[in-house]
Parts: structure tokens; C-alpha cells; sequence
């Protein structure tokens, strides 16, 4: 199982070493040949999008790599016309989100909450019910994030499943009909003794979904 990476290789070691885990091929690759003959996508975190592409100017957004941005938003609308399945993580449920239209919140007020100036914060969250992550991580998995931005209005199709209590912000989503998934937080690193949640079982479950497409 070939699974594509659509950012820089000095940046996606950590995602790398995630498809690895459960002896998926990862290619890091920024080559629409690439990813259109792997089974699935993995959007991965980074600096802040563009704010042109969702219709805004720039009120906080940082870090921004617009070239990146247009090749990510290729990407996945290659992986939605041939559905091929999609993981989104931090930037990536971002750029799933403006793909389908949405919106975000360029500088969280409650921005503490999400992140530590070095490093990862850890937090609750709450699942929606009857939901792939209720099912995989319980009805209130702690998680772990370092954003500043999130879901303002969600792109057509996508459904939230997944919130932080405190601010309501969006943790997680699902296209309602495509097999399409995005967490704000990041599996690929996350510390399992202290979370007490695997980041490999979401992993897993989207290989599933590589699976189900092949058939």
C-alpha cells in the first residue's frame, strides 16, 4: 500500500515514520503523477494558508507558502474526482475545509488552549456519537495540538465529529459521502502513555478505507 505525502521532505519525517508504522509505503512527493497512483493522501501540518483562497485578507495568518497551498489544494481535488481517500492533519483538515469551500478563524483567541509556543498542548475533546473516532477513541479522547487557526464555516459536504469543550473549536471532520477525514491534532506524534489514545489506530482505519476504495 503506496501512500502519498504532499509536502516537503525536510518537514514530513514524523509522517514518514507515521505510514511506515503500519507497513504502508510513503511517498513524499509534490508530483500529481505520484498521487494519483497511490491509494491514499495524507495532507500533513505546516504554516497557515493562504487567506485569498477562503475569500479573506491576511489578519493573523502566518508562515504562509502559497505555492505549497495550491499544490496540496491539486491534490486533494485530483483525490476527490478519482476517490481516492484523503487524511487531513492540523493544515490539513484546514485545506480539506477551504478544498470545499469553508472557512477559518486566522488567530484563535483562544489560542492557548491549542498550543504551547514550543510545542505540542494537550487537551480534551468531545466526540460526536455513533462517529468513526467515537468508535475508535471513546466519547472524550485527550489529544495533542499546536495551531492558532481552525474551522470557521465548514466546506459543503463536511460534517464535524470532534470539538475541543472549552472553545467549540472543530477537532475533526468527515465528508458525508466521499472517504474523506481530517483532525486538527496530530497523530503522527502523539505521546500514548500521556494521551491514552494510539495515533496508529486512526492510521489504520484510514488504510481501511484504502482497502474499501481497491475493491
Amino acid at each position: 500500500m503506496r501512500i502519498a505525502i504532499v509536502g516537503k521532505k525536510t518537514e514530513t519525517n514524523n509522517y514518514v515514520k507515521y505510514v511506515k508504522s503500519i507497513g504502508a509505503e510513503p511517498v513524499v512527493t509534490f508530483s500529481m503523477g505520484d498521487v494519483v497512483h497511490c491509494g491514499g493522501l495524507i495532507l500533513p501540518g505546516g504554516g497557515d494558508i493562504t487567506p485569498a483562497f477562503y475569500g479573506e485578507k491576511n489578519h493573523g495568518s502566518r508562515n504562509i507558502n502559497t505555492e505549497l497551498d495550491i499544490l496540496q489544494l491539486q491534490a486533494l481535488d485530483l483525490c476527490i474526482r478519482e476517490s481516492i481517500p484523503v487524511l487531513g492533519i492540523c493544515k490539513g483538515l484546514q485545506i480539506i475545509n477551504v478544498g470545499f469551500g469553508g472557512s477559518l478563524i486566522q488567530d484563535l483567541p483562544t489560542a492557548s488552549i491549542h498550543r504551547y509556543e514550543d510545542g505540542d498542548k494537550y487537551h480534551s475533546t468531545v466526540t460526536l456519537e455513533d462517529s468513526i473516532l467515537h468508535k475508535l477513541y471513546g466519547e472524550s479522547p485527550v489529544v495533542n495540538s499546536a495551531h492558532h487557526q481552525a474551522i470557521k464555516e465548514l466546506g459543503s459536504g463536511l460534517s464535524a465529529i470532534q470539538w475541543c469543550p472549552d472553545d467549540n473549536c472543530i477537532e475533526a471532520i468527515v465528508h458525508t459521502r466521499l472517504p474523506i477525514l481530517g483532525v486538527q491534532w496530530h497523530p503522527e506524534r502523539i505521546d500514548e502513555k500521556r494521551a491514552m489514545i494510539s495515533g496508529q489506530k486512526l492510521l489504520t482505519y484510514f488504510a481501511s478505507l484504502i482497502s474499501s476504495s481497491r475493491e
